[in-house]
């Protein structure tokens, strides 16, 4: 396996457990009982090589870096909530990103949002624009934006719903059909970032879109003790692709982290709906403040997404922006002040953070088209109990007014 891709993939178990539900496939699918030991957790198979009985005789496993058995079941664990027929995990969600990129030619031109991660904009801005791909920066949200922005060269559009950190909603649907339907045949391919959401709240390639990614470090791994990124698709020339980058560039997990990932995803059901529950009671909260001027929030009414994240996602998440009024000093007073709300970058673990987007994980966008507004807060809406959140940014909100 070291310089091949095994085109099955993990087609057979997916297909197998497909009618299963959601919850049932976060504990279970990729991960049955250990069969030299029954060990019901999926073993942490730290080795860096497999023995062979002769040369390329072995038990599916060579070395590492090409396959390890537990970075094989979190893979097949994720793509099968993503309902894809192959899945790659990777040492990091930029990781995953880049290798995404890498399929594509120099030459070719990416539709991305106005507003995206940082860490995507830099790595489309400073490293592959240097390999020869050019990209645009449009409205997703706009048809007619996109449309116009088109080029005879797009070969992908790089999605965000929601996005970060402005928790703008693009329709899946409607930028895969119209994506797909450019070029007689030679349409683009659809990439949405689904780390917000996860696939509990959204699933892209049911929506039309041909690749989702992730930043496993967030809410599928949960809880701040991993760095990882995954990416899902169900075709197969593109899986090919991506397993054969995987291979060659080497940015893999380790054993360690995939076992840490798949703990985590056995629970992210129950944890998006306590996510979701808390950043609507943190939204009424902040909109009813005197100190804040704008709550960015797909699950508000008056959002313009809010009727698309209502079609396409089963609740609108635990993520929350907001500015406050007074400017960037208020909104770093704010940031300084809370004391259940750690400040730090990342998201989607139990924990709550608070950041300020503009000097910390959109810092690259400063002085571009994407630059963030230095009111703005973000906060990753934790798994504590709403009241002390509440009282929390009331109190910080407070302080931050009243100096």
């Amino acid at each position: 396996m070291s310089d091949e891709y095994r085109p099955d993939g993990h087609r057979e178990a997916v297909d197998q457990q497909r009618a299963l539900a959601f919850e049932t496939l976060a504990v279970h699918a990729g991960q049955p009982a250990d069969p030299s030991t029954g060990a019901v957790v999926t073993p942490i198979y730290q080795t860096s090589t497999f023995a062979q009985s002769e040369v390329g005789r072995h038990q599916g496993y060579e070395y590492s870096r090409s396959g390890n058995p537990t970075r094989a079941a979190l893979e097949a664990c994720l793509a099968a909530l993503e309902g894809a027929t192959h899945g790659l995990a990777f040492s990091s969600g930029l990781a995953a990103e880049d290798a995404i990129l890498r399929t594509l030619e120099p030459g070719d031109h990416v539709l991305i949002g106005d507003d995206v991660y940082g860490g995507t904009y830099r790595l489309l801005s400073e490293v592959h624009d240097r390999g020869g791909l050019s990209f645009t920066p449009v409205a997703l949200g706009d048809p007619a934006a996109v449309a116009a922005a088109w080029r005879p060269s797009t070969r992908m559009v790089w999605v965000e719903t929601p996005s970060n950190p402005l928790l703008r909603i693009a329709d899946i649907a409607a930028l895969a059909e119209l994506a797909h339907g450019h070029g007689h045949g030679h349409g683009a391919k659809v990439v949405v970032d689904n780390t917000f959401a996860t696939p509990y709240l959204q699933r892209p390639l049911d929506l039309g879109a041909d690749v989702a990614v992730h930043s496993t470090t967030k809410y599928l791994g949960g809880h701040s003790d991993v760095v990882g990124g995954f990416a899902a698709t169900s075709d197969p020339e593109v899986a090919g692709r991506l397993a054969f980058l995987q291979n060659a560039t080497g940015a893999v997990p380790g054993p360690f982290d995939c076992f840490l990932v798949l703990r985590g995803v056995k629970t992210l059901a129950v944890r998006m709906e306590r996510h979701c529950a808390n950043a609507q009671r943190v939204v009424e909260a902040l909109i009813a403040h005197r100190a804040v001027d704008r709550v960015y929030y797909p699950g508000l009414p008056e959002h313009a997404g809010h009727r698309t994240a209502r079609t396409q996602m089963r609740g609108f998440g635990g993520m929350v922006s907001f500015t406050v009024r007074g400017g960037e000093a208020r909104a770093l007073a704010v940031a300084r002040s809370t004391s259940i709300f750690t400040l730090a970058e990342s998201l989607g673990a139990v924990e709550s953070l608070i950041e300020h987007p503009h000097r910390m994980t959109h810092a690259s966008v400063a002085g571009s088209a994407l630059a963030v507004d230095p009111a703005l807060l973000r906060l990753s809406v934790g798994l504590e109990a709403a009241d002390d959140l509440v009282a929390d940014l009331r109190e910080a909100l407070d302080m931050a007014g009243d100096g």
